[in-house]
């Protein structure tokens, strides 16, 4: 990987980096404070309650990220958020570490031009996808100081297993880690064969992190995999608006000023990506099989947000001096309108927010602890219609809540870790933001009713079912869900699924 020539005159600006970091890092930790806990954040936190080595949808990392926080920090919205507040910085200085041995300069501009990004200001949210941005980024750094160790004739063996160490973690994060591995397996068999030797050791350091998952899967019904590549993709249909909309994000998360600047200086872009071959592939493969996979499915921002810091690496390495100080105001402006529209939501009301389509989600999110205790009631079990709304009012309610039906095929941890049979002859109160039908309870419980409730000008519900009759639940609901989500292929070996040991009885249902 040899450097290119680029001008000695961008030095390093130090004061700027300390302001911006500083600047960006109290503004995520205010929002991370005064935002309510998404539905996704409520199942994550569930997830660290009830700590594993694997969940339903997803590899465990961001449950072990939680739950580290909350063991020094407790379970406040702030704590469980603060890896993902930290974020940035930690990505931030792997870029400095891998880039600066070749330019200080560039290095340090990179990080601030990624730091001004409004997205690494206004995002405090803890997904899965954290804990895979930041060891990507890291595997991505001790990939690059290996290759310049290289180039330099010196030995990096701790380097290419550093990085497979990083790649692994970030394999127990999200899937999309495979990705990564591409890239690399791009640049090795077209640009470093005789280097392969430096990927081969990479993927022996990353290989523990993979046999830890494929145990995992093995033990509970291959339900990562089953999840991952059949179940969420099941009707999914070829769609130019999907593109478009990509396409569209990506624009977005660029920014108009580096997609001009990039524009502009598109032959010294093309220069950069072969003389930084490395580069070129961790920041272009994984996003250019999303734009692939985009003719089919919804691509999600934060779904790219692992490889995202590399085209601020890629595009300060190509442009001239003047056109980086140029980008860096450009994003400031940019950043101070996101800012300002963001003060400006800060201050409203939520009953503001009525005529919004989607504000009863708002007032389950913010008044979730006020909704509970207007359902609660002593020896009535707490349950849920939906899996976000069961973990939101079960972080409120400071207990877990279960979902009682078939349920979305998303989140389905609960298949995995309630017992429904100990809810045999309880009564229990199924919370719905929206009217449920009460039809669909009447034939696993004696009687029903449909209570209604108000907050904050929104209506709720609860069906309340007296007498849970557990073996109709088992012959009606589990049995369908078994057909829906644990029908895994004959040739997978199992050796453990609690849904089919409950269900059924044994590790495999028919």
């Amino acid at each position: 990987m040899n450097a290119s020539p680029v001008s000695t005159k961008l030095s390093t600006p130090v004061t700027l980096l300390w302001l911006v970091a500083l600047g960006s890092f109290g503004w995520r930790l205010w929002l991370s404070a005064a935002l309510p806990l998404t539905g996704d954040e409520a199942l994550f936190y569930w997830w660290a309650r009830f700590l594993d080595y694997g969940y339903y949808d997803h590899p465990p990392m961001v449950a072990w990220w939680i739950a580290a926080v909350r063991t020094l920090f407790g379970d406040a919205a702030w704590a469980v958020r603060l890896p993902a507040v930290l974020l940035p910085l930690g990505v931030g200085w792997a870029m400095w570490w891998a880039w600066s041995p070749i330019h200080r300069g560039r290095a340090g501009w990179a990080v601030l031009l990624y730091w001004l990004a409004p997205v690494n200001w206004l995002n405090p949210l803890i997904a899965t996808d954290s804990p895979l941005i930041l060891w990507a980024a890291w595997s991505v750094a001790a990939m690059v100081r290996a290759e310049q160790r290289v180039d330099k004739g010196q030995s990096a063996w701790r380097l290419y297993a550093l990085s497979g160490v990083f790649m692994g973690a970030a394999f127990l994060s999200k899937y999309f880690a495979v990705l990564l591995g591409l890239a690399f397996f791009v640049y090795f068999a077209l640009c470093a064969r005789a280097r392969w030797r430096g990927f081969a050791l990479m993927a022996l350091f990353a290989l523990p992190a993979v046999l830890l998952n494929l145990v995992w899967n093995i033990n509970h019904c291959w339900a990562n995999i089953m999840f991952n590549v059949f179940n969420r993709n099941e009707g999914a249909e070829a769609s130019a608006g999907t593109v478009i909309t990509y396409i569209g994000m990506m624009a977005y998360l660029i920014s108009p000023v580096l997609l001009w600047m990039g524009w502009r200086h598109r032959q010294a872009l093309v220069q950069t990506c072969r003389q930084h071959a490395l580069l070129a592939c961790v920041a272009l493969v994984p996003l250019i099989c999303f734009g692939l996979l985009s003719s089919k499915k919804v691509i999600g921002l934060h779904w790219v947000m692992g490889f995202y810091p590399f085209l601020f690496v890629m595009l300060t390495w190509a442009m001239p001096v003047k056109a980086v100080h140029s980008s860096a105001k450009g994003l400031a402006v940019i950043l101070i309108l996101h800012l300002m529209v963001s003060v400006g939501i800060s201050i409203t009301r939520l009953d503001q927010w009525q005529s919004f389509r989607y504000y009863h989600r708002l007032v389950e999110a913010a008044r979730s602890e006020e909704m509970v205790r207007q359902v609660q009631s002593p020896g009535v079990v707490l349950a849920s219609n939906g899996y976000s709304s069961a973990a939101i009012f079960g972080y409120a309610a400071k207990l877990h809540v279960p979902v009682l039906g078939v349920g979305s095929v998303h989140a389905r941890q609960d298949d995995l870790m309630v017992d429904y049979s100990a809810l045999d002859g309880k009564t229990i109160r199924i919370m719905a933001t929206r009217e449920p039908s009460i039809e669909l309870y009447r034939p696993y419980f004696d009687a029903v009713q449909l209570l209604t409730y108000k907050q904050d000008g929104a209506t709720f519900y609860a069906v309340e079912g007296v007498n849970f009759q557990y073996p109709r639940y088992r012959s009606s609901v589990m049995r369908e869900v078994n057909q829906k989500y644990y029908n895994f292929p004959s040739w997978l070996p199992v050796l453990g699924c609690s849904f089919c040991q409950q269900y059924c009885g044994k590790a495999r249902c028919e």
